[in-house]
């Protein structure tokens, strides 16, 4: 749980620091994204991999020395003097930290009998979802108070204790098999190629204007063409390096389906929610993070009542209501506006939060239920690679439905401040200076199309949500006792 953590927070700790980062070290807004994005490019190319690096090398020693990478990386990003220094060490720390999510679950997964994996996944979620939400906090309290290599150079103790606990105490479990046969250079390049130009378009797109850019159609086109080689190789190879059999489990392909919607709206709202605050609202980094953290406790509440209901009533039953919970949430979020105070957020980041618990205790539960252990840590890795691509997914198009209909918001009010318009008319005979007052008018036109614009994405969100419940009708439910005759046979 310590590697998990120190991933996950670290993941979400960096955004509200680009600023101070980007002066410190000369660079343009541009350019310092390449912080963030090359941690998460690092990721997903390692993610799918984290079952036959863990076959290869054992879990042990995989999961130590992904720890120890991920801390000397933290080390090196802490210390570096030049963007290109930091982004360097950046991908290096996002390679450690794409197995460190995966494999934790997986170990968590196979520690705990069939009946208490409810639990396990509750303990587990608690550092998987309260990170992302911690992480802002952190940051922007490190950033107001100290400086910005601290939200690195914090993770050496963590890491360190992290390293020593797995070495003492983690255990290579028999069913694991070291592979007969070495990489599959070609699939592993096509793998790479793919996931990683889809991640790049997603990240980029919006910087660069989508497909006005000749890059994103490029990589566009590679990603289409690597990830369609790298599945056929996959499916066509009895010893693939990364089994994609794992999607003949019916209740791992649903669940999968419904991480992606899981991922779009976490991932997408931790993006959305920071940038309302504070270009609508006005907010510094720690008062973002004070806002964003009732969820997080929320979820943490959330998690042990959701693990312990594992054992009581259907998770699909519990399944539909976080997503009804999330969605309801979402939607009474659509209609906040510039004057919105602490207490009319308070209550809806609550309801999201806490419906995170009944969401992904049981359906990383389920989903998981029906792989056999030996299939564990690769089904972990695609799992959390397939929701981390959600979540860009997610971020793309929230990100180009703000920008759209923030143009479209403008153009509708602009088209009414005339003075035709009565009320138009009456303010700027009383105005004192008719040049203020005009201005005061564009300035309102456009933080009232600003809000319109995040209200729409938020009930889009909430909207996509809603039209995932019945997939939980997919999911399969184990029989009763059946748990226990898998684990017997296994």
């Amino acid at each position: 749980m310590l590697g998990l953590i120190m991933a996950i927070i670290d993941a979400s700790i960096v955004n509200v620091a680009l600023n101070d980062m980007a002066g410190n070290l000369g660079a343009s807004t541009d350019e310092i994204a390449w912080v963030a994005t090359g941690y998460i490019l690092a990721n997903v190319v390692i993610m799918p991999l984290n079952g036959w690096l863990t076959a290869m090398f054992g879990r042990k020693t995989f999961y130590a020395a992904s720890i120890a990478i991920f801390t000397l990386a933290s080390i090196m990003c802490g210390i570096s003097h030049s963007l290109v220094e930091i982004v360097i060490w950046r991908i290096v720390q996002g390679i450690g930290g794409g197995a460190l999510q995966p494999t934790a679950q997986a170990i968590l997964f196979e520690s705990y009998p069939p009946e208490k994996r409810g639990q396990a996944m509750a303990i587990f979620g608690i550092g998987a979802m309260v990170g992302p939400a911690i992480g802002p906090t952190l940051g922007g309290y490190i950033v107001d108070t100290y400086s910005w290599p601290l939200i690195f150079l914090i993770n050496i103790p963590i890491g360190i204790l992290a390293f020593w606990m797995t070495l003492r105490y983690i255990r290579d479990p028999s069913y694991i098999k070291k592979p007969t046969r070495g990489a599959d250079w070609i699939g592993l390049g096509a793998m790479t190629a793919g996931i990683g130009s889809l991640q790049y378009v997603l990240e980029r797109g919006q910087r660069v204007d989508w497909f006005d850019s000749p890059t994103i159609v490029l990589l566009s086109i590679v990603s289409v063409v690597g990830i369609a080689f790298f599945i056929i190789r996959e499916l066509r190879d009895p010893h693939a390096f990364v089994d994609l059999r794992v999607f003949k489990s019916r209740s791992f392909s649903a669940g999968s389906i419904i991480g992606v919607v899981s991922g779009f709206g976490l991932f997408g709202l931790n993006l959305l929610l920071p940038l309302f605050f504070q270009n609508v609202l006005g907010m510094g980094a720690w008062d973002t993070g004070l806002m964003l953290l009732p969820g997080a406790i929320a979820t943490a509440i959330s998690m042990p009542i959701a693990g312990r209901l594992t054992t009581i009533i259907s998770p699909r039953l519990s399944i539909a209501a976080g997503l009804a919970m999330f969605a309801i949430g979402t939607w009474y979020m659509g209609g906040l506006n510039q004057n919105a105070g602490y207490w009319n957020i308070f209550w809806m980041r609550s309801l999201q939060g806490f419906a995170l618990g009944f969401l992904f205790v049981p359906l990383t539960t389920v989903s998981l239920a029906g792989i056999p252990n030996s299939l564990m840590a690769n089904a972990t890795g695609i799992y959390t690679l397939i929701r981390q691509l959600g979540g860009s997914l997610g971020i793309a198009i929230l990100e180009l439905l703000v920008l759209r209909r923030e143009d479209f918001a403008q153009q509708m009010l602009s088209a009414n401040v005339t003075l035709s318009n009565p009320a138009i008319a009456e303010f700027l005979r009383s105005a004192h200076d008719r040049g203020t007052a005009i201005a005061q008018l564009a300035q309102q036109v456009g933080i009232n199309s600003t809000v319109l614009a995040y209200d729409y994405a938020f009930r889009v969100c909430a909207i996509l949500f809603a039209l995932s419940i019945p997939t939980v009708l997919l999911l399969r439910e184990p029989p009763r006792g059946a748990a226990k005759i898998h684990a017997a046979a296994e």
